[in-house]
Order: C-alpha cells, then sequence, then structure tokens
C-alpha cells in the first residue's frame, strides 16, 4: 500500500487573551498532517506544541518530515504499533509531533473500516463525562462575567486557573457567579507545598472539587506533602507526563491527568490510562489550546476517564475544523455519523 502525507502550519487568534500563572496567549500555531491512502481516503491529526514541554511549531515542523517518513515507509495505516513504536524510536522527544502523525493514522484506519474511532477500540459513549470549560487569569469582575457566561452556556464544570495573591477573591467570585457549578481549580505549579495545605481548607469551604498541580513538578516530595495534608484531592498534571512517570506519582496524588500532547500518541495515552487504573489513581484528560484537529481525538478516549477537560478549541476564535460536539458540557460520541476521529475541515469532510 502506497499512503501519501502532507503537513500545513495553522496560526489561530485565541477569543480572548488567555493567561494562566505562567503567562498569556493571544495566539496559538498548530501543525495539521494528513496521511492518504490509494484510495483518497485522508486521515488527520494535529500538534500543538508546549514551550514547557520543550516543543514549538518551529521543532515540530523540523521532525514530522522524518515521522512522516515512518509512516510511509511501513506503508500500513492499520500498523498502528508499528508506526508508533518506530516513530519513538526514529524521534524519542517532540511528543506533540509524534501525537499529531498517531492521530492521523488512527483516524485514517478508523475511517478505512467505516467506524467512529471509539468504536474501533469498544467504547461505549454513554460512559463519557462532561468536559469542563476553563475559565482564565483576568480582572476579578471579568473573571466573574466569563463564569457567568460559561454557566448561560451550559457548562457545569468550571475548571479556574489561580496562582496569583487574590486566589480566593478569584474564587468566591466564581462561586458567586456560578453558584450550582462544580468548580476544580488548577494553580499551574505556582503554589508551595505548604500554601496548598492552606489554601485547601478555604477552598473546600466554596465547594472547589479538587486541585491541579499545586506544585512544581519537580518538587516530587513538596507534591507528596500536599497530598498527604490537603483537604482536598489533588491531581497531577506536569508531574505525570507519560505512562512511566505514573509509578513515582502513585503515591502522590489522586488523580492523574494526561494530555495527548504529552504522551506522543493515542497508543500511549491509552496505556497511560491503563497504568494509572493500575495504581488506583483516577484519570482525567486534558487539552492545549488546539484545534479540533487533535482534540477530536482525545474525546474518543472519555469513556475511559473520570474527568475531561476538552475546551482547548472553544477557546479559539476560529477553528479551521469541527470536531465532536462539546459544546455546554456533554461530550455527543454517538451524535456524529463520521468515522473516524470526527474531525473535518469543512461540511464536505476530508
Amino acid at each position: 500500500m502506497t499512503l501519501e502525507t502532507s503537513i500545513e502550519r495553522v496560526s489561530m487568534e485565541l477569543a480572548e487573551p488567555f493567561t494562566i500563572s505562567r503567562g498569556t496567549r493571544t495566539h496559538v500555531e498548530n501543525l495539521i498532517v494528513r496521511v492518504t491512502d490509494e484510495g483518497g481516503m485522508t486521515g488527520v491529526g494535529g500538534a500543538a506544541p508546549s514551550r514547557h514541554y520543550g516543543e514549538t511549531a518551529d521543532t515540530v515542523a523540523a521532525v514530522l518530515p522524518e515521522l512522516l517518513g515512518v509512516v510511509e515507509s511501513v506503508g500500513d495505516p492499520h500498523a498502528l504499533h508499528e508506526i508508533e513504536s518506530r516513530m519513538e524510536a526514529t524521534v524519542h522527544d517532540n511528543p506533540a509531533a509524534r501525537c499529531a502523525v498517531s492521530i492521523a493514522v488512527h483516524d485514517l484506519a478508523a475511517k478505512r473500516l467505516g467506524v467512529p474511532l471509539y468504536r474501533l477500540w469498544g467504547l461505549d459513549p454513554d460512559d463519557a463525562p462532561e468536559t469542563s470549560f476553563t475559565v482564565g487569569l483576568d480582572t476579578t469582575e471579568r473573571i466573574r462575567e466569563k463564569a457567568a457566561d460559561a454557566g448561560d452556556a451550559g457548562y457545569e464544570v468550571l475548571k479556574v486557573k489561580l496562582g496569583t495573591d487574590r486566589d480566593r477573591e478569584i474564587v468566591e467570585a466564581v462561586r458567586e457567579a456560578a453558584p450550582e457549578a462544580t468548580i476544580r481549580v488548577d494553580a499551574n505549579e505556582a503554589w508551595t507545598p505548604r500554601e496548598t495545605v492552606t489554601k485547601s481548607e478555604w477552598l473546600a469551604d466554596l465547594g472547589v472539587e479538587f486541585i491541579e498541580q499545586p506544585v512544581p513538578a519537580e518538587n516530587s516530595e513538596g507534591l507528596r506533602f500536599a497530598y498527604e495534608r490537603s483537604v482536598l484531592p489533588i491531581a497531577a498534571d506536569e508531574s505525570c507526563v507519560t505512562a512511566a512517570d505514573i509509578p513515582a506519582i502513585a503515591d502522590r496524588c489522586d488523580i492523574a491527568n494526561l494530555k495527548l500532547m504529552k504522551t506522543g500518541g493515542l497508543l500511549e495515552a491509552r496505556r497511560a490510562i491503563a497504568t494509572a487504573r493500575s495504581h488506583g489513581l483516577e484519570v482525567m484528560l486534558g487539552c492545549m489550546v488546539e484545534s479540533n484537529a487533535s482534540i477530536a481525538a482525545a474525546t474518543h478516549l472519555a469513556p475511559l476517564l473520570d474527568y475531561a477537560d476538552f475546551d482547548g478549541s472553544l477557546l479559539l476564535a476560529a477553528d479551521p475544523y469541527e470536531g465532536v460536539n462539546v459544546a455546554g458540557g456533554p461530550i455527543r460520541l454517538d451524535e456524529t455519523d463520521r468515522a473516524g476521529t470526527g474531525a473535518v475541515r469543512d461540511s464536505n469532510g476530508e
């Protein structure tokens, strides 16, 4: 079988500036890959690189030709394990780049079988949790408005970014604007262990569900300190990149927060989910600010999750791709009649 591949670089503006404790972004760059078989059927995948994990659009663009060369050499989109293992042997780092190719090949394989990806994996769409919607850092009044708008749009779970000197004020504003919402908070490594324990007490009083990555990833003992003393459950994000990291965090958190762009591919993401389960952890799958070219694939893993955070495309001013409908929170896997991941560029599909 002959497979043809291509790469497209896209710059996308955000609907409004998005701020976390590490900085502010007004646009993101993704790279889109396509893998096409002899019959003209195309699989689509996206890379959303993060500088925090050592990747940029330039580094992804530099290694994608090698990775797509692996796909062309294997020549069979159904040889998923061979493709992913050979990609990792070719380019060990650059997980977002490898992930884009993994998604595209999975998309093509499922399309060739005429089934959505979750069906290929034998998953039940009714088991999918709702996605949260992220409220980024801003003025307190603007945060209050964002929370109210999200509630009006139907989102029942809000993820609130913290890591400021007015964290309590922010959460109180969100709770005031969305009194019935489930609230999760994410400090993005901005707190000390003792600060985490202290803040967990008043966060619990405000009805917060759990705290995501309160301390720096390199401070593993600090994560343990926070986990053992926090009133609220702790989710590990930056501390948990691939399946190999999970044994080391299993006694330091309650929840493993995975992202496709960290794991390097869909097979590794599934291994990481299984590894977390085997260590007694709950599992959350999140995303970067990224296109549906990649988020659509993540939604098909939703039936394996306890928590989902698939709002990255919703934060964009415009996404060149449509995906699985998650507007308002529910992940509507069974409402699409599209095979593969469900990512399409226009109404005619890819």
